[in-house]
């Protein structure tokens, strides 16, 4: 046993949520996407990780491994960050025993963790790329090579299972692994004043911390936080080694704002540069700035989450809207059909705003998470929970998603698997810990985010709390909690969401009043076996796009409550671009139980524009035909269950 990971109990709930052994989620909406972790996500992907998915892109994770601890000796493949595919699948793992135990699951997670075993190195270095094809190359390309990337994930996951199974040796691995890396890097004469190209190992290194209690941990992960873009550029200088070669991407002109390393970071105030690194180091930011009271740090994780959500972000929570570089690009470019909008990027955003609502007790950050939950997270995976979208774009014509195009990005239908399959395990790591953002409790207060039906186990002293939440959200927004304990003092706080147009209390079926602080609705009492009522409209709308958001002036979108709604070909034939919508159109909703297992239809009137007898390629003097019609709209989260085809979410107005 590794002598730094002995001091666990000491901090292991310190963070700011409910651990997710305290949740029971049973939720009519999200069954169908948790259950298939279990049931179909873990299985599949251990399948394809072991390269056992006929038409799948090869995985070549587990097997590199094999070559790392000697058991093969064959040629390493995939990418060159392709281990982490490996620890975002046993964290899913993690968080997947918690809610349904799998003995036979838990011995196949325990024979991957020994194999992991037998790769690492004597010093406790950890990583199958440089220990197979760049033996002497280590910390030599930090810029692309992603050895810091993959050890936070393994640490991620090492803190997971550990808190799932109390079983120590992914846990010994991870911490021998920070071990080395604290004593690499670090402001000593003798260490590395180096930082990741790709943030993770910083919010990685800060779990390890509260659950270990090392402080050395915690003190690397803000070096890393500290340094980075500070005097001369770390990365220009690196890639200016005579011997320095690209790993991931060849780029002449190198920007080094595309790892946000062009300036520190208390100077950022914009998002920049590839967006899944960006709210990497966002999050890793805001629990720095959180543990150390930092309050210049956070004034720029602030500033940083007010320029993605008001000017930088799609209607369903996509983030990164450029397919050169998976990045972010300016103010208001936000375009439709070449959106890139990765799915990892909106669940880092996730984590963000997960973190800032924690400190911040405000609700409009658990706004944007619900938002990105129900739609982009959702819209990434199939509802087989085999399938996978990695980009996520606003409009797509398959006909033009050709490769060698500005397009090629796009997909028309979701894929089996990907060379680069950073999305699949991180759907699945997320869906199997969506417990982790319905709540945040701090100091005798609890914030309820989500409205997500689950059973809460909560200690409050030197006594037990059940909350029950039952809800058919977002069905309609209609909550109960079930609160039973035996005269407890707790602050109770809902979340009322952005969308609801009022809403009302009752408290044991009598109406109850109270402040709204930031967003939340607070009931102050004595819990006595009480009896919780909160109720608001979830209700189709008309949104209208901002003018400078040039892709969409003068268009119109719908969504219901905190799903956006998009158009299909399957349910309104093709040339949905050619579709315009009368903003005082009636919106009639209609609940189909067997359509896309079970989902509210918007429908309403609208027309669409032709030129039938034209064969001309651009311009025409005749005037096109306009043609009512019945439009069905359903769930962009849902979008791609069905039959390949068009999809739009943002339509013409007629002014």
């Amino acid at each position: 046993m590794h002598d730094e990971c002995l001091n666990k109990e000491t901090t292991l709930y310190r963070e700011k949520y409910v651990g997710l052994q305290n949740i029971k989620i049973d939720d009519a909406f999200w069954n169908r996407y948790t259950k298939l972790v279990p049931e179909v996500i873990i299985p599949y992907q251990w399948e394809v990780l072991n390269d056992n998915v006929e038409d799948a892109a090869p995985s070549y994770c587990v097997r590199n491994f094999k070559i790392a601890a000697g058991e093969l000796n064959i040629e390493r493949k995939g990418p060159i960050f392709q281990d982490s595919d490996a620890a975002k699948w046993l964290e899913a793992v993690a968080y997947s025993l918690i809610a349904v135990a799998d003995p036979e699951l838990e011995r196949t997670a325990d024979e991957l963790i020994d194999l992991i075993g037998r790769a690492q190195c004597e010093d406790g270095y950890l990583n199958t790329y440089y220990t197979i094809v760049e033996k002497n190359y280590r910390w030599q390309n930090l810029v692309e090579g992603h050895e810091l990337y993959c050890a936070g994930h393994l640490i991620e996951a090492a803190v997971a299972y550990y808190i799932t199974t109390k079983k120590m040796k992914l846990l010994d691995i991870a911490c021998k692994f920070a071990d080395l890396i604290s004593e690499v890097f670090g402001p000593g004469e003798l260490q590395m004043h180096a930082y990741p190209g790709h943030p993770e190992i910083e919010l990685a290194l800060v779990r390890l911390y509260r659950v270990t209690g090392n402080r050395k941990y915690l003190e690397t992960a803000k070096y890393f936080i500290d340094i980075r873009g500070v005097g001369e550029n770390y990365f220009l200088k690196e890639r200016a080694r005579p011997d320095f070669e690209n790993t991931v991407i060849d780029i002449l002109d190198y920007d080094p704002a595309y790892a946000q390393s062009h300036i520190p970071v208390r100077e950022q105030n914009e998002a920049v540069g590839h967006a899944v690194r960006a709210v990497y180091l966002y999050a890793a930011m805001a629990d720095i700035a959180d543990i150390y009271k930092d309050e210049e740090l956070f004034k720029r994780c602030e500033m940083l989450w007010n320029n993605i959500v008001d000017k930088r972000m799609y209607i369903t929570g996509g983030i990164g809207s450029s397919g050169f570089q998976e990045r972010f690009t300016a103010d208001y470019d936000l375009p439709n059909d070449t959106a890139y909008a990765e799915t990892c990027a909106s669940i880092g955003l996730a984590m963000f705003g997960a973190r800032m609502a924690r400190i911040t007790k405000n609700a409009r950050y658990m706004d944007v998470v619900e938002r990105v939950l129900y739609n982009t997270v959702r819209a990434g995976i199939s509802l087989d929970g085999n399938h996978y979208f990695y980009v996520n774009p606003l409009e797509v014509w398959p006909d033009i998603c050709l490769e060698h195009t500005s397009r090629a990005h796009v997909k028309a239908n979701r894929q089996k698997w990907y060379v680069c399959a950073c999305c699949p395990t991180n759907v699945a790591r997320t869906l199997s810990s969506l417990g982790q953002y319905i709540y945040t409790y701090d100091d005798s207060k609890l914030y309820v985010n989500l409205y997500i039906q689950n059973t809460l186990n909560l200690p409050v002293g030197n006594k037990e709390v059940q909350i029950k939440i039952e809800t058919d959200y977002p069905r309609n927004g209609n909550v109960r909690l079930h609160i039973t304990a035996e005269r407890v003092a707790l602050q109770i706080y809902v979340r009322i969401p952005s969308f609801a147009d009022g809403f009302k209390a009752a408290v044991n079926g009598k109406p109850h009043e109270g402040p709204v602080t930031d967003g939340y609705f607070q009931i102050d009492r004595i819990w006595d076996n009480d009896i919780v009522e909160i109720t608001f409209p979830v209700q189709p709308k008309i949104v209208y796009a901002n003018p400078l958001v040039r892709a969409n002036s003068g268009k119109i979108a719908i969504i219901r409550g905190p799903e956006v709604y998009c158009l299909e070909e399957v349910d309104n034939g093709d040339n949905l671009s050619a579709v315009y919508l009368d903003p005082d159109s009636t919106l009639t909703e209609v609940w189909d139980n067997d359509l896309l297992g079970g989902t509210s239809i918007i429908k309403c009137n609208a027309w669409k524009l032709s030129a039938p007898g034209l064969d001309t390629s651009d311009s025409t003097v005749v005037k096109p035909e306009k043609t009512e019609m019945d439009l069905t709209l359903t769930p962009y989260g849902s979008w791609g269950n069905r039959q390949p085809g068009e999809m739009i979410v943002w339509m013409h107005s007629i002014i």
